[in-house]
């Protein structure tokens, strides 16, 4: 990491596994420019994408060869190489084991290598595309203003760039799952298309952890958090019998508020219903009916 940070190898659009980013900063960038096109009065198109199970599908031998071109040398290469290789896998059920397997791609999961070496691999995915993009490791997702028809151009051959990229490094897109939003007045519509397919049309899409709509209102989100949280604080009742402050109040701060305040700065709702739903759960009113504690 020092060597990638030192010649500012990774790119900038990759939020994953960096230093001093994080899913917060990807969301903030990307609210921060779609916002100025439709303040400015220009559609936006964004396109979510979706790879094929990432982290499983890294090639072993093209994964040393892009380390390899990002200076990754000597023992720390061959290291690398001799830690990939040669590995097995089985499933466990019941008691019952399969045969091993030899696993011939993918980057480990649950190790702390086995991600930055998922960013480095497709970190030269950027040279593809001319729009926007932004990464958090496998979470990608591209977008540009529609001044024009030659910008739909501009997108759909970015799609089409993105195919031929995922065919010659064997990282192919889930075509079913990835997804177009159209934003702002006047939006054409297009139909963009992957691999022949077109591509779904959504007005909302989960955005890491965060639900985006088309008109940026945020009432789907502020729902889903207080409905999770609901869900928490009814099995946090149904399983601790003690209802003492010392043991409701870190219960309430590690398990139910994450949710209410997960990445608030791009959701922080302006709506009096929207505030009044979420503010309600932040005052701890419903906890303190329930479990007679004032926090």
């Amino acid at each position: 990491m020092d060597h990638l940070e030192k010649h500012c190898l990774i790119k900038e659009s990759q939020h994953g596994f960096v230093r001093k980013k994080s899913c917060l900063t990807n969301l903030l960038v990307f609210m921060e420019e779609v916002t100025n096109y439709l303040d400015s009065g220009y559609p936006v198109d964004v396109i979510y994408l979706d790879f094929q199970k990432a982290f499983d599908k890294v090639p072993h031998q093209r994964l040393l060869m892009k380390l390899a071109a990002h200076g990754l040398g000597g023992d720390s290469l061959q290291w690398i190489g001799n830690w990939l290789s040669n590995r097995k896998q089985r499933v466990v059920l019941n008691g019952q084991y399969s045969d091993w397997r030899d696993v011939l791609s993918g980057v480990p999961q649950g190790s702390v290598l086995g991600p930055i070496l998922f960013v480095i691999y497709i970190n030269d995915i950027d040279d593809s595309v001319n729009c926007k993009i932004l990464k958090f490791a496998d979470d990608t997702k591209i977008y540009q203003a529609i001044y024009s028809e030659e910008d739909i151009c501009k997108l759909q051959t970015d799609l089409c760039n993105l195919v031929a990229w995922s065919e010659d490094w064997q990282m192919l897109f889930n075509v079913d799952k990835c997804k177009v939003m159209h934003m702002g007045y006047n939006n054409r519509h297009f139909d963009y298309l992957m691999s022949g397919s077109k591509l779904e049309s959504v007005n909302e899409e989960k955005d890491l952890g965060v639900i985006v709509s088309d008109d940026l209102k945020w009432e789907k989100h502020c729902s889903a958090a207080v409905s999770k949280a609901n869900r928490i604080l009814g099995m946090i009742k149904r399983n601790f019998t003690d209802r003492s402050k010392e043991v409701i109040i870190p219960l309430y701060k590690s398990l139910v508020r994450p949710h209410l305040e997960y990445c608030y700065q791009i959701w922080n709702p302006n709506y009096s219903k929207d505030i009044d739903l979420v503010e309600a759960w932040k005052a701890c009113n419903i906890e303190t009916k329930a479990c007679n504690v004032e926090l």
